[in-house]
């Protein structure tokens, strides 16, 4: 689809704003892995609370994950983030101050309620408000966003490590929460979200702005009064509750590659390998780096590609990659001159998941649930994704101490096989496809035939 000049600087804009809470969640999971290096000491932390800090913000992110989806279906995806964006601004703050375990606990905890839901609102909002020609690129704006806060992390940390200044490691979140929450003033809300409502002129203006119709943003979706009760009576249908459990096996496939171990702890593994403190904090650029260039690749090819068939190549690449680091952490027990080449590794498994494996998902589930359960769909399937992360944040490190470090990344490769699979089974591919034609092509796969009803 060729848009005119006006309306592709107007979807541009649109998702580059909505953008910047990918940007703060990838800065808010990315920073801790060197401020924890400057916060355990402080505070004489246990390897316990180590954990706990670390994944709290996860707990934080599943509950706002869950009810994000719900928010945004009552009050609009752009107020939703709006309000987000608050919550980012008061967490940051919250947690740059903080004077105990307590506390830094309960303020990660609160800032990840705006993570959780903005891993799920922002591209909800970007999925309605941009044509299917130009969607894959422009959702997936958000993927490289989450990265490239992770790297903005990474480089903080790494400016202030000679300081150890973990306060304003952890408080400089709140200046893009700012602008994210400012940006969002200036939108309008998505045309499925106002046609849900009945307003149709503003749903029609918003769409033609878009360049697009109306009818492009919507199926068979009606206006209700009450749009959470219909949507879990909707899920009686066959079809509805199938395409909502293909979004939630994509959400825990995404964190069951182990991608998120590498992203908090690789600093860590890097100490135990033999590299410095201080020097550990900076290979996480490295990862950051990768990260960063592997997504604009895949933002550049997945409308190419394919999203179903890109995220397969990811996860074989997993697969290959997270045996080869496995193999490699055997042989570097004891011999830190192969510590370089661990990080390598670990650089190209984090490769394949950025450019493939975490961009295609997260688009994915932004396509493949229908609008009659979107709000309450996208809810669960961010709530699996990031129930699925605390599991991993919270247990990675206790399983390297049971297994090994091999016996953990061997363990993330056999999940990466599964996950393989079931992509292979269930999941259909979306490219260029109207949000209306995906939810007919999982209609007609997997709706209870009418024959069975006599």
């Amino acid at each position: 689809m060729t848009l005119a000049s006006s309306h592709r600087r107007y979807v541009r804009t649109v998702a580059s704003i909505a953008a910047l809470g990918g940007l703060l969640f990838g800065y808010d999971t990315g920073v801790m892995s060197g401020a924890l290096l400057y916060i355990t000491p402080e505070f004489h932390m246990t390897p316990t609370q180590e954990g706990r800090v670390t994944a709290m913000l996860l707990v934080g992110a599943a509950l706002g994950a869950v009810t994000g989806g719900r928010v945004a279906g009552a009050l609009g995806r752009r107020l939703t983030l709006i309000l987000a964006a608050a919550v980012f601004i008061l967490g940051s703050l919250w947690c740059a101050f903080s004077g105990s375990v307590l506390m830094l606990t309960c303020a990660r905890t609160f800032l990840g309620v705006a993570v959780g839901a903005v891993s799920i609102v922002a591209p909800m909002y970007i999925a309605e408000m941009v044509p299917a020609g130009v969607r894959g690129r422009l959702v997936s704006l958000n993927s490289l966003m989450i990265v490239v806060g992770q790297l903005l992390a990474y480089f903080v940390n790494s400016v202030l490590a000679s300081s150890g200044n973990w306060h304003l490691m952890l408080g400089m979140a709140a200046v893009p929460g700012l602008l994210l929450g400012v940006g969002m003033i200036f939108l309008p809300d998505t045309p499925y979200w106002y046609a849900q409502r009945d307003r149709t002129e503003e749903a029609e203006r918003v769409a033609a702005r878009s360049g697009t119709s109306l009818k492009d943003f919507l199926d068979d979706a009606e206006p209700s009064s009450g749009p959470r009760r219909a949507e879990w009576a909707a899920l009686k249908e066959r079809w509805l509750l199938i395409a909502v459990l293909i979004a939630v096996g994509l959400g825990i496939t995404q964190q069951v590659s182990g991608v998120n171990a590498v992203i908090y702890f690789a600093p860590t593994m890097m100490n135990q390998v033999g590299i410095s403190t201080e020097n550990s904090v900076y290979t996480s650029i490295v990862i950051g780096l990768v990260s960063v260039v592997a997504c604009w690749v895949g933002l550049r090819i997945v409308d190419k590609v394919g999203r179903r068939r890109l995220l397969s190549i990811g996860l074989t690449g997993n697969i290959v990659s997270l045996v080869l680091v496995a193999i490699t952490f055997r042989i570097a027990e004891g011999n830190s001159s192969l510590a370089y080449l661990c990080l390598a590794l670990m650089a190209l498994f984090v490769a394949f998941q950025q450019a493939a494996v975490s961009l295609s998902t997260w688009l994915l589930i932004s396509e493949i649930v229908p609008v009659q359960v979107r709000s309450l769909g996208m809810g669960v399937a961010g709530l699996m994704l990031w129930v699925a992360n605390w599991f991993v944040a919270q247990f990675f490190l206790p399983m390297v101490d049971l297994f090994s470090a091999t016996g953990a990344f061997a363990v993330f490769a056999v999940l990466g096989a599964l996950s393989l699979l079931f992509v292979r089974v269930f999941v259909p591919e979306t490219t260029g496809r109207s949000l209306e034609e995906v939810s007919e092509g999982l209609r007609a796969r997997f709706a209870r035939p009418a024959a069975s009803a006599s």
